[in-house]
């Protein structure tokens, strides 16, 4: 039989497995509450209404315990995308917080409220490692969203390799306050503190108080997303009870997008903490991370993980191997996904014997650390002959104190096939274009100047944190 997915659930214990605000689980209370729901769940796929809440994690755990497969949905999820995902996905329930208010969309679906309590016997029988566990939709940006098919096999790699990457244990304390329809809030923020048989506190809702609190009251480790550590960035000179806990924690995680080598360093100078990234997708969970004892470079993502392999290749599809080349990341390993829902046509396209094609852009040095560029569709620049990354241009314009943030993208060119466009949301008095051109030419080179600056009051982001490009324009 397969080993259990959570062993600490199936041993049951008085120790807190989850808290979110003033409501916690031990580990005995989530096998029963849980082990009650898993034996109500019918077969088929049932949608989890994914709210940051107790209630959330509950449902997800019972129907991976019954061995059905559960959708997350997004509670800000728009009408034609709910659609979209129900008529693809043809839940046989939806799981709910009680006193939640569904969508018109979903009443067709029968409903059933998430309780937390319970008294049922966790099963004991594990689902072969290829079942099916959860079903993520991409964000759709190039269509309709996609379902990405994960088995509990790609789950149970991705957290084993990060425990192995972060020497995490059942003796960590994890505080987040990140979305529990992804995988980054759901899979590594509350399945990995559960399989690692250590606890999660969730906040609800991030906010450096929470962070505060948390950390100071026994929290070991920290997951966020750039945005949130942004604003840390920007309290940590003047907050002092925040840097102190900050400072006592052991591991701070960011990861979902790139975190702004700026902000890298004014957490470093404030705290002596270095934050760890990582990088990953739906498709393949975890792929590669900075070790917590292996050196931290800002703006690198770190080493593949254990059992990960990964290669960059050029647009030929030939392996790179030169340092500092820069070429897509195809990677392939236990962790991958295995399928798109109903899509043989575009599962097929995105594999190539094996290696999945990530669509993102790296540089490996030689260490082997991975920088990211960027998307390969819409950070990778080709311009005057040069193929340049958006990213180390955002870098060089937040090291300008008059940009809060910026997005850097291209647009067509007649002369040099595409122009470099700088979208700056201004820190105090506006810089001129020529100001900020001069910028950036003076720190990497003048062919990675900005051609066209445009002013905005703020970048459009998704629920977690990542500037949508293809909404500039």
């Amino acid at each position: 039989m397969p080993d259990s997915l959570f062993p600490a659930i199936t041993a049951g214990s008085d120790a807190e497995a989850l808290r979110f605000g003033d409501r916690s689980l031990t580990y005995a209370e989530l096998g029963a509450v849980a082990g009650a729901l898993a034996a109500e769940l019918p077969a088929g796929r049932v949608a989890v209404w994914a709210t940051p809440t107790l209630h959330t994690s509950v449902a997800v755990v019972a129907a991976l315990l019954a061995g059905v497969p559960a959708v997350p949905l997004n509670p800000k999820i728009g009408e034609r995308e709910l659609t979209h995902i129900l008529g693809d996905s043809t839940p046989a329930l939806v799981l709910a917080e009680p006193g939640a208010d569904l969508p018109d969309r979903l009443a067709g679906v029968p409903r059933r409220d998430i309780p937390l309590t319970g008294a049922g016997p966790v099963p004991d029988t594990e689902p072969d490692a290829e079942t099916p566990a959860l079903i993520v939709y991409t964000s759709g940006t190039t269509g309709p969203p996609k379902g990405v098919v994960l088995p509990r096999r790609a789950i149970a790699a991705t957290l084993d390799a990060l425990e192995d990457a972060w020497q995490w244990t059942g003796e960590d304390v994890l505080v987040h306050g990140l979305p529990l329809f992804h995988v980054h809030g759901l899979i590594l923020g509350i399945l990995g503190p559960l399989r690692r048989g250590g606890s999660v506190r969730h906040l609800g809702r991030f906010s450096t108080e929470g962070i505060t609190r948390e950390l100071t009251s026994g929290a070991t480790m920290m997951f966020g997303v750039p945005t949130m550590y942004h604003r840390i960035a920007e309290a940590v000179a003047t907050d002092h009870e925040l840097t102190a806990a900050l400072r006592s924690a052991r591991l701070l995680v960011s990861g979902s997008a790139a975190l702004p080598v700026h902000d890298h360093e004014r957490i470093a100078a404030a705290t002596g903490q270095r934050v760890v990234e990582r990088y990953g997708m739906t498709e393949t969970l975890m792929n590669t991370s900075v070790r917590a004892d292996g050196e931290r470079k800002p703006g690198a993502v770190g080493v593949p993980l254990a059992g990960v392999g990964l290669r960059l290749v050029d647009e030929s599809g030939a392996e790179l191997g030169e340092p500092d080349a820069v070429g897509e990341i195809q990677v392939r390993g236990p962790n991958l996904f295995t399928e798109y829902l109903n899509r043989p046509d575009a599962t097929a396209a995105a594999l190539d014997g094996g290696w999945f094609r990530t669509g993102d852009v790296a540089t490996r040095d030689a260490d082997g650390y991975v920088r990211i560029v960027g998307r390969k569709a819409t950070d990778l620049i080709k311009s005057g002959g040069y193929k340049i990354g958006a990213g180390e241009i955002e870098n060089a314009l937040l090291e300008h104190p008059g940009v809060a943030e910026v997005a850097v993208t291209g647009e067509p060119d007649d002369d040099l096939g595409e122009r470099i466009v700088a979208w700056v949301v201004p820190g105090g008095a506006r810089p001129s274009a020529e100001e900020l051109a001069e910028h950036v030419a003076k720190l990497l080179a003048p062919h990675k100047r900005p051609r066209v600056v445009r002013y905005l009051e703020a970048l459009p982001r998704n629920d977690m944190g990542k500037v949508m490009k293809r909404a500039l324009g």
